[in-house]
C-alpha cells in the first residue's frame, strides 16, 4: 500500500512538473493557438451570430444601462444603484483652471502659512469653527455604513479639525465620543432627535433633500437591517426602517419655519441649516430656505452618490453641482445674504482641484463624499476584490466589513484630508493668496466659451486687457 502511495505521488509531481514545462516552453504557441481561433470565430461568423455585435449594443446603450436593464428584466422591480452618481456625463468643472501670478505679484513662499480656516454660521449664537474647508459628507450608520467605517471617520475628522455629518442612520455612542465637530443630520425618521443629540450637535442640518434622491424617502426592510443598527434606531422586531418624504402631515413652510426655531433653542444656538438637491427652481428653493431662517445652506449637485437609490432620480433630476453653485451665490449676492449665510456645496467633487474651484466660485465649505468613502477604504478594499466590490468592506452589510481595520481606515481619511488640503494651499501660494478669504472667481478661467460666459470669468482667447 506505502509503494502505490509513494508512486502515485511521484506521478502526481511528474504530471505537474511535465505541465509546468510544457506552459513555461510552449506559452508563446497556446498564446497564438487561442489568439488564431478566437481571431477566426470574431472574423468569420456571420454578424447576427458574431460575439463582437455586443460592441455596437454596449457603445449604443452604455455598459451601466445594460446591466441595469438586465436586472430590471431579472427582477421586475424598481432597482437601487448601491454607489455611484448619475451615468451621464455631467457638465463639470474641469474647463475652468486658476491663474497663476509669476511676474508681479509674485507667488507665496512655500514657508509661509496660508489661512484655511472657515466658520460656518456666523450669524449664529454659536457658529462652528473648522480648520480646514473640508467636512466628511453624511454617509449614515446602518442605512449605509458599517460601525467600523463610522468610528474611522470620525476619528480621521477629528484628527484633521473638520466636522463629521452623521448622515439619516443611526447615531453611534461611540461615534459621538470619538468625533470632534459633530453635525447632526435632522432627517424624515424617527431616529437621530433625543434631545441629548441635538444638546451635542456643533451644527444641525435639516435633510429636506439630496442630490441623488432629491426629496423622496426609502424603505430598508427587516431583512436587510441586522444586528446592533436595530437597536440604535429604536426598531422593533420585524419593524422597517423608514424615511418619509415630508416630516409633517400636510407639510408647509412655516412647519419647516417653526421646526428650525425649535432646533435652535433646544441646541442652544448652533448653526441650523438645510440641505436640498440642487434643481432648475433652486432661487426660488433658496428664497424659501431663507424664510425659514436658516444659518447655512446645503446644495448638492445632481452629480451627487448614495448608498441605495433610484437610477431615475440619479440621472434625470436636478442640475449640474457647477451650474448650482454659480446661481445659488448669485441669488444669495442679489438678496445681500451673501456672507451673513454659509454656503455648503457637494455633489462630485472628488479631487482638490473641484473643491478648490468650488470655494472660489463663492461656497464657503464643501461636503466630501465619495471621494473620502474610497479613500477611507484604501488598500483594505484588497480584502474584497477581485470577487466582490470594493464597498464590501465598508457597507453595513458588507461581507468583509469585520475584516475593516478601524485604525487603518481613520489614517487614510486622515491622510487623504491632509494632503488635499497641503495641495490647496500650493493652489493658493501659486495664486498668491495667503488665506482662503482672498480666494474669488477673480482668480479663474475657462477655456470653454459657454462655460465662462455663464460663470462670469474670463474666456481663454481672450486677452486679458480686453477684459478689464
Amino acid at each position: 500500500m506505502t509503494n502505490i502511495l509513494v508512486f502515485l505521488n511521484f506521478a502526481m509531481i511528474s504530471i505537474f512538473f511535465f505541465l509546468f514545462l510544457f506552459m513555461l516552453v510552449g506559452w508563446r504557441w497556446i498564446m497564438k493557438k487561442v489568439v488564431k481561433t478566437t481571431g477566426k470565430i470574431i472574423l468569420t461568423d456571420n454578424y447576427e451570430e458574431n460575439i463582437m455585435e455586443l460592441l455596437p449594443g454596449l457603445r449604443h446603450m452604455g455598459v451601466q444601462n445594460v446591466i441595469e436593464n438586465t436586472l430590471r428584466a431579472q427582477t421586475g422591480t424598481p432597482i437601487d444603484r448601491p454607489l455611484g452618481g448619475s451615468a451621464k456625463k455631467w457638465p463639470h468643472l474641469d474647463p475652468i483652471t486658476f491663474i497663476p501670478v509669476q511676474t508681479s505679484p509674485f507667488p507665496i513662499d512655500s514657508e509661509e502659512n496660508v489661512d484655511i480656516a472657515v466658520t460656518i454660521g456666523p450669524k449664529a449664537k454659536k457658529p462652528m469653527e473648522i480648520k480646514i474647508p473640508l467636512m466628511i459628507s453624511g454617509m449614515g450608520y446602518g442605512l449605509a455604513l458599517s460601525e467600523q467605517a463610522r468610528l474611522s471617520l470620525a476619528q480621521a475628522a477629528k484628527k484633521a479639525g473638520t466636522a463629521l455629518n452623521s448622515g439619516q442612520g443611526g447615531i453611534l455612542p461611540e461615534e459621538l465620543q470619538a468625533a470632534g465637530k459633530y453635525i447632526l443630520q435632522f432627517s424624515k425618521t424617527d431616529w437621530g432627535k433625543e434631545e441629548d443629540l441635538l444638546k451635542r450637535a456643533d451644527m444641525i442640518e435639516i435633510r429636506l433633500g439630496q442630490g441623488a434622491t432629491v426629496g423622496m424617502g426609502r424603505t430598508v426592510l427587516p431583512e436587510n437591517l441586522k444586528g446592533r443598527a436595530r437597536e440604535i434606531m429604536g426598531l422593533k422586531d420585524n419593524e422597517p426602517a423608514v424615511v418619509t418624504e415630508n416630516f409633517f402631515e400636510d407639510q408647509t413652510l412655516v412647519d419647516i419655519k417653526m421646526l428650525v426655531e425649535e432646533l435652535r433653542v433646544l441646541s442652544e444656538g448652533v448653526p441650523i441649516g438645510a440641505k436640498i438637491g440642487a434643481g432648475g427652481k433652486i432661487e426660488e428653493d433658496i428664497d424659501h430656505l431663507l424664510f425659514m431662517g436658516v444659518d447655512f445652506i446645503v446644495i448638492d449637485g445632481g452629480q451627487a452618490a448614495m448608498h441605495g437609490a433610484s437610477p431615475i432620480l440619479y440621472d434625470d433630476f436636478g442640475i449640474p453641482t457647477l451650474h448650482a453653485v454659480v446661481r445659488a451665490v448669485n441669488h444669495l449676492e442679489k438678496r445681500n445674504m451673501k456672507g451673513q449665510i454659509s454656503l455648503i456645496v457637494s455633489g462630485g467633487l472628488l479631487v482638490p482641484g473641484h473643491f478648490l474651484k468650488v470655494l472660489a466660485l463663492g461656497a464657503d465649505a464643501v461636503y466630501v463624499g465619495s471621494a473620502m468613502l474610497f479613500a477611507l477604504a484604501h488598500d483594505q478594499v484588497l480584502k474584497a476584490i477581485p470577487f466582490e466590490p470594493p464597498t464590501q468592506t465598508v457597507w453595513y452589510n458588507g461581507k468583509f466589513k469585520d475584516q475593516f481595520k478601524i485604525e487603518d481606515g481613520a489614517k487614510a481619511a486622515e491622510n487623504f484630508l491632509s494632503a488635499s488640503t497641503e495641495e490647496m494651499k500650493i493652489a493658493l501660494r501659486a495664486m498668491g493668496k495667503r488665506s482662503l478669504k482672498e480666494l474669488s472667481k477673480q482668480d479663474l478661467v475657462s477655456y470653454d466659451e459657454l462655460t465662462a460666459k455663464m460663470v462670469g470669468i474670463p474666456f481663454s482667447f481672450e486677452p486679458w486687457e480686453d477684459r478689464q
